[in-house]
């Protein structure tokens, strides 16, 4: 009895415990939604009413509309170039054999670890003296700069999985490494490219700190429109932005998780047809 109380007891403490870690975490963003929807003239919970007359303002708003417009003009390339990047730096580092390898990529893992107050007056320091700081130009550099590490290791973690005999055979029959490359490992490592390009473009929307010390009055993205607005006149139109920055993080979240099922399913097949051969 006592054992079968054990089994049933400890798995149903930690199902109870993880879902109070989630609603931990995710109450706060609930709590923004429902406040976007408030009717009041001001923040505040519970709302008296529910009302999209913060989404119609900010609709209607020329400054949030440029701020959003100035993120996505940033984020597109940025998330292009670093996943462009990203994925060549990934290639190398699990195909070439490069002296200090490790050291690479700890390096590269830098912008990750360091303390993104440090990285943004470093880059305030430089861009400054570039002529860069206060530009568009500025900013997709940061951003990148930012984002690479991100799809470095997914689309490395996703290499390392990669048979590299399959490369070899290829080469073999008369394809050239470029062709070889473009015919049999991109579309194995796609998924993991396509999940890197969503980090980078999540974490190019998001980022706050470095834009802060980048941007201008006239190149404003939209986090550093929210930085200033909590700090002057709060409405609940701050609620409303937060929400579509919450459903954009979510949408990026779970079309990345497809994308790693996706990826997954190619190797359980694999595991699958070979595991009989294996017991022969």
């Amino acid at each position: 009895m006592t054992g079968a109380y054990s089994e049933r007891f400890w798995p149903s403490l930690r199902a109870a415990f993880c879902l109070a870690i989630v609603v931990f975490l995710i109450a706060p963003m609930v709590i923004v939604a429902i406040v976007s929807l408030s009717s009041a003239p001001f923040l505040t919970f519970p709302p008296p009413g529910l009302s999209l007359q913060w989404y119609r303002k900010l609709s209607g708003s020329s400054v949030w509309l440029d701020a959003i417009a100035t993120s996505a003009s940033i984020m597109l390339p940025s998330a292009a170039v670093a996943t462009a990047a990203g994925t060549a730096a990934a290639v190398g580092l699990a195909r070439a054999r490069i002296p200090g390898a490790g050291l690479i990529a700890s390096l590269i893992m830098a912008p990750m670890i360091v303390p993104v107050i440090i990285t943004a007056a470093a880059m305030l320091g430089a861009f400054r003296a570039w002529g860069l700081q206060g530009t568009r130009v500025g900013l997709i550099l940061a951003h990148t700069t930012l984002a690479i590490p991100y799809v470095v290791f997914t689309v490395l973690a996703a290499m390392r999985l990669v048979d590299d005999r399959l490369e070899s055979a290829a080469l073999t029959l008369g394809a050239t490494r470029w062709r070889a490359f473009w015919r049999i490992t991109f579309p194995l490592i796609l998924p993991a490219v396509l999940s890197g390009l969503l980090f980078a473009m999540v974490i190019s929307f998001d980022e706050l700190v470095v834009s802060i010390f980048l941007s201008s009055p006239t190149v404003r993205p939209v986090t550093v429109q929210m930085w200033s607005d909590v700090r002057g006149d709060v409405d609940p139109t701050i609620a409303a932005i937060g929400t579509l920055l919450l459903v954009f993080s979510v949408s990026a979240l779970l079309l990345e998780t497809a994308l790693n099922r996706q990826r997954a399913r190619p190797l359980v097949a694999e595991a699958a047809a070979t595991g009989p051969e294996a017991t022969r």
